[in-house]
């Protein structure tokens, strides 16, 4: 309930934020939806009295156009997983900072993505298949090396490791990050994730 009003308290203190509506569980929340019917729904994923991953699924499922932003004291790749796979339009950390939470908001609210970037390489690695079938998965129109590059961005590293990892530059790394994403139409590393999880590179 604390949380629940301090994020109200927040959000509502946003110039270009319109809290709608507030609920303590799923059922509730269901209500909300149905009378509201917000552009975008901050979703515990374990909330009171249900489950935050179905009730993503049924809000998905009767109002698609709905973005929902995941927020969680869950940093393991299970749940991340779970998440991305039923709709989420991104994956928040109750552990981060407050005005990440806003800029998380607005940008899933425009059509963006959202992936806390506290979420370490190694949880985001955790659920990217790294099998030789994966990375032909990975687009037959890229490089071998774009490929490396593109699954490690996946990954969450930075391309400061990436660099070291292959022995490259940071400017070529940038190059081959900037030409595979051009190739695949997509924009950050986010994006990847999402598209990959659509794609099915990662382990179910």
């Amino acid at each position: 309930m604390v949380l629940r009003e301090g994020l109200k308290t927040l959000i509502a203190a946003q110039p270009d934020i319109e809290v709608v509506g507030e609920a303590e569980s799923g059922d509730s929340a269901w209500a909300q939806i149905e009378i509201c019917q917000p552009d975008v729904i901050t979703l515990d994923i374990s909330m009171p009295h249900g489950d935050g991953i179905q009730t993503m699924k049924r809000i998905k499922e009767a109002y698609p156009w709905i973005h929902v932003l995941i927020l969680s004291v869950h940093d393991d790749a299970s749940n991340l997983r779970q998440a991305l796979a039923a709709g989420a339009s991104g994956y928040i950390l109750k552990s981060t900072a407050a005005n990440a939470l806003i800029q998380a908001i607005r940008i899933v609210a425009a059509n963006g993505f959202y992936l806390d970037p506290l979420l370490t390489p190694h949880v985001v690695s955790q659920y990217v298949q790294r099998s030789p079938a994966t990375t032909n998965l990975l687009g037959s129109e890229l490089s071998e090396r774009e490929r490396e590059v593109v699954q490690r961005v996946v990954e969450g590293y930075s391309n400061k490791d990436i660099a070291l990892q292959l022995n490259l530059s940071i400017k070529t790394v940038e190059t081959y990050r900037a030409r595979a994403l051009d190739k695949l139409g997509l924009s950050g590393r986010a994006e990847l994730v999402r598209y990959a999880i659509e794609q099915g590179w990662m382990n179910r």
